[in-house]
């Protein structure tokens, strides 16, 4: 049943989307694709107008670009901007649904959809960076200076491109990491222990194995006692789905808003799309959050069609990549434990990958300068296609070669 009409103008409806970032973006520019033509208002708690969060850490960090906003007619879409304006309580019925902002004000519409995404994971005590928003970026590039001493806290993405830029700017970097390897929490350790030596490489110190507790003046407690000397400490553990003004509101929350395959709520005009949401997938058999770009992008084409009356699955492949101690990463699928790795060349190439598979079929790869591997690696996971796991180990067959 459709909770809006496409065509309808005027009196025809009101779509309230919380959340200016790529997914509210998308939810705008869906809504209008498939026809929509009642009002929509967007709000959003950053003054800039959206912006490409995954070059935050890579081309805005490394001093490349000083923005990363997305080229967007918002005059052409139509949408209400209201942008410094932070959400503070849902509300909403099976007929409608609004949003009272922190600041009193009251948007009344026919259906809500969720875009608020996640806040960067922090830790106690003194003030410290993160890496996600424009501002917090630029805040940290400004401080970046020869002999500078940056003490990371993770050893994942985010915090392996934060070393990359703040070594390119002459910085002393100290990274520190709870698992055993980087990317071990993704990859494993077997692979994550090749990872270790581009640290190495670029002169980066890694403590491994060791647990921040919390940030002093003087730079980062850690578990035991010891104190990394810092002039500047950047948290880097990832992000949390920003939910917490959700709490109390007629939606179920989890690990972020809980939403069916279709991005649906529980209430019939209230849908969640991006970082925040937490969906059913038929594809893994549970509910999983994908804090990624490619969600923000393309799940609010399954919300848009059915807030009009679809039936769509949002049911992605996960995929994601990253630009690190100048390689190219790209990581598709999901691992688990029990998956058989199978090398695609070895970490003494200057490209290699790791294809997992479950029984004949593959579950996820990881390709370090091997993108078109991890393009056709997506296709193949999507079809579930089962492969020659020898010819998947051959470098020189292209991989979508290895099915069967």
């Amino acid at each position: 049943m459709a909770v809006l009409q496409a065509g309808a103008a005027g009196g025809g409806g009101r779509l309230i989307v919380v959340g200016a970032g790529v997914a509210g973006m998308r939810t705008v520019v869906e809504m209008r694709r498939l026809g929509y033509a009642g009002g929509i208002t967007l709000i959003g708690t950053e003054r800039h107008r959206t912006y490409d969060r995954p070059q935050l850490s890579k081309a805005v960090l490394g001093g490349e670009a000083d923005s990363a906003t997305i080229a967007v007619d918002w005059d052409g879409l139509a949408a209400d901007l209201r942008l410094g304006e932070t959400a503070g309580v849902l509300y909403g019925t099976a007929d409608g649904a609004g949003v009272e902002t922190a600041g009193g004000r009251r948007y009344d519409g026919d259906a809500v959809v969720i875009a608020t995404g996640a806040v960067a994971n922090r830790l106690p005590g003194a003030p410290h960076h993160v890496l996600r928003t424009l501002d917090d970026t630029l805040g940290m590039r400004a401080r970046f200076r020869p002999g500078l001493r940056v003490v990371i806290v993770g050893a994942s993405w985010t915090g392996a491109e934060a070393a990359t830029a703040a070594v390119r700017a002459g910085c002393e970097v100290t990274v520190v990491h709870r698992g055993a390897e980087p990317l071990a929490a993704i990859a494993g350790d077997e692979v994550g222990a090749y990872c270790r030596g581009w640290y190495e490489q670029a002169g980066v110190a890694l403590r491994l194995g060791r647990v921040a507790e919390r940030v002093e003046p003087a730079g980062l407690l850690l578990a035991g006692g010891e104190v990394l000397p810092a002039d500047a400490v950047l948290v880097a553990t990832g992000a949390s789905p920003a939910v917490g003004w959700l709490r109390g509101s007629p939606v179920a929350l989890g690990d972020g808003v809980l939403v069916d395959e279709g991005l649906r709520t529980g209430l019939a005009t209230v849908y969640a799309v991006g970082d925040c949401a937490a969906f059913v997938s038929r594809r893994y058999g549970t509910r999983i959050r994908v804090d990624h770009w490619d969600t923000a992008m393309n799940g609010p084409a399954v919300a848009a069609a059915n807030l009009l009356g679809g039936d769509e699955v949002y049911d992605p492949v996960p995929y994601f990549w990253s630009e690190q101690f100048g390689r190219s990463l790209h990581w598709v699928g999901r691992r688990e434990a029990w998956h058989r790795p199978v090398w695609r060349g070895g970490p003494q190439d200057e490209a290699w990958g790791v294809c997992w598979f479950s029984g004949e079929y593959l579950a996820a790869f990881l390709g370090v300068n091997r993108g078109r591997d991890a393009l056709q690696a997506r296709r193949l996971i999507q079809a579930g296609a089962s492969l020659d796991q020898e010819r998947a180990a051959d470098p020189s067959v292209p991989l979508k070669k290895a099915a069967r």
